[in-house]
C-alpha cells in the first residue's frame, strides 16, 4: 500500500500540463527566431550594417521560451501527491494553465516570426511600402528603401510588441489557473 493521497491519475495531467507550456512556448520561440533569421539573414547579404538593428524579432522570439519554462517549473513544484493531495481538479487546474500558456505562445511566436521576416525583407519591403518595383531593378535600391524608412521600424516594433503581449497574456492566465490547484477540497 503506498503512500499517494488524491486520484491516482491526476499527476499524468498536471505533468502533461507542463509538458505543454514548455513544447508550445518553444515551438513558437522556434519558428519566430527560424522566421526573424532568414529575414535577417537575407538582409544581411546586401547590407551588414543593418544586421543588429534588424535582429530585435529574434530576440523578441527567443523570450517566448522562457514563458513556458516558468509555468513548467511552477507547475511540477505543484505536483506533490505525496506530501499534499492531489486530486482530478488540481491536474485539470495545471493542464489547462499549461496550454493556455503554450499554445499563446506559439501563436505569438508564429506572429513574431511572419512580421519579423516581412518587416526586414528587402522582397516585403516594397508591398510595406506600397511600391511597384519593375522587373529588373536592382534589389539593393529595396534596401536602401528600409534603411530610409525609419517609420517602417518603429511600425514593425509595435507589431512586434503586441505579439509578444499575446504570449504574456497566456503567461498570466496561466499563472492564474495553476494557482487554482489546491483549492479544490478543504484538506
Amino acid at each position: 500500500m503506498s503512500s499517494f493521497s488524491g486520484d491516482e491519475t491526476a499527476p499524468f495531467f498536471g505533468f502533461l500540463g507542463a509538458a505543454a507550456a514548455l513544447v508550445f512556448s518553444c515551438m513558437g520561440a522556434a519558428y519566430g527566431t527560424a522566421k526573424s533569421g532568414v529575414g535577417v539573414a537575407s538582409m544581411g547579404v546586401m547590407r551588414p550594417e543593418l544586421v543588429m538593428k534588424s535582429i530585435v524579432p529574434v530576440v523578441m522570439a527567443g523570450v517566448l521560451g522562457i514563458y513556458g519554462l516558468i509555468i513548467a517549473v511552477i507547475i511540477s513544484t505543484g505536483i506533490n501527491p505525496k506530501a499534499k493531495s492531489y486530486y482530478l481538479f488540481d491536474g485539470y487546474a495545471h493542464l489547462s494553465s499549461g496550454l493556455a500558456c503554450g499554445l499563446a505562445g506559439l501563436s505569438a511566436g508564429m506572429a513574431i516570426g511572419i512580421v519579423g521576416d516581412a518587416g526586414v525583407r528587402k522582397e516585403s519591403l516594397a508591398y510595406f511600402l506600397g511600391v511597384d518595383i519593375p522587373h529588373g531593378v536592382e534589389q539593393s535600391l529595396l534596401i536602401q528603401a528600409n534603411a530610409q524608412q525609419p517609420k517602417l521600424f518603429v511600425g514593425m516594433i509595435l507589431i512586434l510588441i503586441f505579439a509578444e503581449a499575446l504570449a504574456l497574456y497566456g503567461l498570466i492566465v496561466g499563472i492564474i489557473l495553476s494557482s487554482r490547484a489546491g483549492q479544490s477540497r478543504a484538506d
